[in-house]
């Protein structure tokens, strides 16, 4: 049973608790008229003291696509922070009204954090900082199943700011779990993975190179991600490191017919317009799953499923 679970980082479930997500997302996406009510009178509070499009939305859809209402904010200069409010005081206030809570934020840790004073209202990290974003995670993840058939047997390869990509360090941190992964880490020198990444992969196979044309040909699975201009201290190095991979046609002429281009969005340049023609480009139906398990998620944590 998930009811009354935080989700900080994706290995905070079980393989069988994501698998039961995943079950309710496929009977979602079949059926979605049979949820429309099963939230009513639940309130989400979606509390994002970061900028954020997809995230933000899918969870707001998700939550009035059953539904549910949302209170909250997309500035924190439009809360009580501005005037000095600290993170305890605001989650405590918060589970005063709300049932459930979404919160993003650019400091590491911060989820976490909340959950500490959250009582019952289960807590959603929706993305702190450079470190997780485990909901990026299940959408990821329910993408590879549907499009894949399964989480087993795949070469994924991740390309681009590896060091700060919070989706990456989740994606990495959910597919060690599942049977013959193979990992081939594309980055600059600047931005490769995390060695605390590395070090939980001592029995999973990987590689890393700076040449995504001499690895394309062996992947199942491509994950493009953005070199990420707010993670930056240095205007300079943003620049010179930006456009460092672009996937275009040229390149994919080397890719297997059934490998699938996912990205987290979103996009800037490293991935060529000419690419949203070519059926393996899946990101933005990716990005309409995120909104599936998301309502998923929202049911099995009020624990509200049997309402329907």
């Amino acid at each position: 049973m998930l009811t009354g679970k935080h989700l900080i980082e994706p290995c905070d479930f079980k393989l069988e608790e994501l698998d039961d997500i995943f079950r309710l997302a496929d009977k979602i996406i079949a059926n979605p008229t049979n949820y429309l009510d099963i939230c009513k009178g639940k309130l989400l509070a979606s509390l994002f003291y970061e900028p954020s499009t997809r995230t933000r939305f899918s969870f707001e859809a998700a939550m009035l696509r059953l539904g549910g209402q949302i209170i909250g904010f997309d500035d924190p200069g439009n809360s009580s922070t501005s005037k000095g409010e600290s993170l305890s005081d605001t989650i405590r206030t918060v589970a005063c009204y709300a049932d459930i809570t979404v919160i993003r934020h650019p400091k590491e840790g911060t989820a976490k954090l909340a959950s500490n004073y959250a009582g019952t209202m289960p807590v959603i990290n929706a993305g702190d900082g450079g470190h997780q974003h485990p909901t990026q995670t299940l959408t990821d993840l329910l993408t590879i199943r549907r499009l894949k058939g399964s989480f087993t047997d795949h070469v994924v390869g991740l390309c681009g700011d590896l060091k700060f990509g919070r989706t990456i360090h989740s994606l990495v941190k959910a597919l060690k779990r599942y049977h013959n992964i193979k990992f081939i880490f594309i980055s600059p020198d600047e931005l490769t993975i995390p060695q605390y990444i590395k070090d939980e992969l001592s029995n999973i196979s990987y590689t890393e190179t700076n040449d995504l044309s001499s690895v394309i040909d062996q992947l199942d699975i491509l994950y493009m991600t953005r070199v990420q201009r707010e993670r930056f201290v240095s205007e300079y190095e943003y620049q010179r490191l930006k456009d460092y991979f672009i996937l275009d046609k040229e390149k994919l002429g080397k890719a297997k017919d059934d490998m699938i281009i996912m990205h987290p969005l979103p996009r800037v340049n490293e991935i060529a317009k000419e690419v949203d023609d070519d059926p393996r480009g899946v990101y933005f139906q990716q990005a309409k799953f995120g909104m599936y398990v998301r309502m998923a998620l929202i049911i099995k944590l009020l624990g509200v499923e049997g309402n329907q």
